[in-house]
């Protein structure tokens, strides 16, 4: 055979390899769907730049996936489950929604997931901490990505122990999330040999705080813990710092905390403030140069959510390329089977729970003098290794986890 026949034979073979994983794609479309807290408590962690984050990937992935358009529709779950339950609904019966991305509040992603198992579609967790989500809730139809309440406490909960914090107050947000960060801080807390003197639920969200600290100073607690995020932190600690409750020698331990929240709070608020985060925007090189990136588009440094939005979705689109397919358990089972080696994660695995595990860090808020620019807010302290950092799979009661 010569050269140029073989040439014309391997064209033809590739043309029809691409054919046929083209044709495995439904309606030549791959659609995600993204839904996020747009509006309400959760907007700055998420919200329209997590979107643009989403946006960001399909374009640096081409905008296409082997020859198949790549669409994107949005919603605003308004951190309610029925509200988000009827929009997924929709999206899969209706609008042929392959894929729903960021998925913030905890209640909102255990009720979206049960829709998308029922009929076979793929969920990728960003926003979400509830550990329970790859836990009792787990499904073969999500992946839990960027972060969890267990790390959280790993991180956090044990580092204020040791440095003395022995009793604790903790102050939860009244739904899944509040609830497994409470219960994996406890664990933590009396592993370490400290205890938890008394904990309040305050409802989701909340305005005014005023009530619930003078309830944790009245606790004569060395540590006043903060289970629940976004605006319910911020809130939490301006009103702990009009309150004098850390000049009064309490320690407080925000228990999730996003460098919007820091941000918007300031240096001389925060500072010294502890907190695990997933991802840093000035971790490294490669961060630092997609964070530029992403701060052009939106004015803003990225949160590790809007990190992981990005990563986990590029990570999907290289699962569907690869497979050849948008079947929910094929692409499911070629992101498990690929690391995550990026911007984001490095030597990042996704496990049978639906959990991608990845290093976790253990940072300090930076004081004002510490800080050189708008966004300098965090120094790492140190490295939480991966296996060190998320429930191992021996203490799991997913399903789907071989025992």
């Amino acid at each position: 055979m010569t050269i140029t026949k073989k040439l014309l034979t391997s064209a033809v073979a590739s043309a029809l390899m691409a054919g046929a994983a083209q044709a495995e794609i439904s309606n030549n479309t791959v659609k995600i769907g993204y839904l996020a807290d747009m509006s309400g408590t959760y907007r700055d962690l998420a919200g329209p730049n997590g979107l643009k984050a989403l946006e960001m990937a399909i374009a640096d992935f081409g905008g296409k996936v082997n020859g198949a358009k790549i669409e994107v529709v949005s919603a605003d779950d308004r951190n309610s489950p029925d509200t988000s339950s009827s929009t997924v609904r929709r999206w899969v019966e209706n609008e042929d929604v392959d894929m729903v991305a960021g998925l913030v509040a905890s209640s909102v992603s255990i009720a979206v997931s049960k829709i998308l198992e029922e009929n076979d579609r793929l969920g990728i967790v960003s926003g979400s901490a509830a550990s329970s989500i790859t836990n009792e809730h787990c499904t073969p139809n999500h992946i839990h990505y960027v972060y969890d309440t267990y790390p959280l406490a790993n991180g956090t909960a044990s580092a204020v122990v040791k440095e003395g914090g022995k009793s604790w107050y903790v102050l939860t947000a009244d739904y899944a999330f509040g609830h497994a960060l409470e219960s994996d801080v406890r664990r933590v807390v009396e592993a370490n040999g400290g205890e938890i003197v008394g904990a309040v639920r305050h409802p989701f969200p909340t305005q005014d705080f005023s009530s619930f600290i003078l309830q944790a100073q009245a606790s004569g607690a060395d540590v006043v813990g903060l289970a629940n995020a976004g605006a319910d932190t911020t809130n939490s600690i301006t009103t702990a710092s009009e309150f004098g409750v850390t000049q009064a020698g309490q320690t407080l331990a925000a228990l999730l905390l996003f460098l919007t929240d820091v941000h918007a709070l300031g240096a001389e608020t925060a500072q010294g403030i502890q907190l695990t985060t997933g991802w840093y925007w000035d971790m490294n090189g490669e961060a630092r140069e997609w964070s530029d990136r992403f701060m052009k588009e939106t004015g803003v440094r990225p949160t590790m959510v809007h990190a992981g939005i990005y990563s986990s979705t590029l990570h999907y689109l290289n699962a569907v390329a690869a497979a050849g397919s948008d079947n929910a358990q094929t692409v499911r089972q070629r992101m498990m089977d690929t690391p995550i080696n990026d911007m984001f994660a490095k030597n990042g695995k996704i496990r049978e729970d639906g959990r991608m595990v990845h290093d976790m860090y253990l940072a300090e808020v930076k004081t004002p003098a510490e800080s050189t620019s708008e966004w300098d807010l965090y120094k790492i302290l140190r490295t939480i290794p991966a296996d060190e950092a998320y429930r191992p799979l021996s203490e799991s009661k997913c399903k789907l986890v071989s025992k």
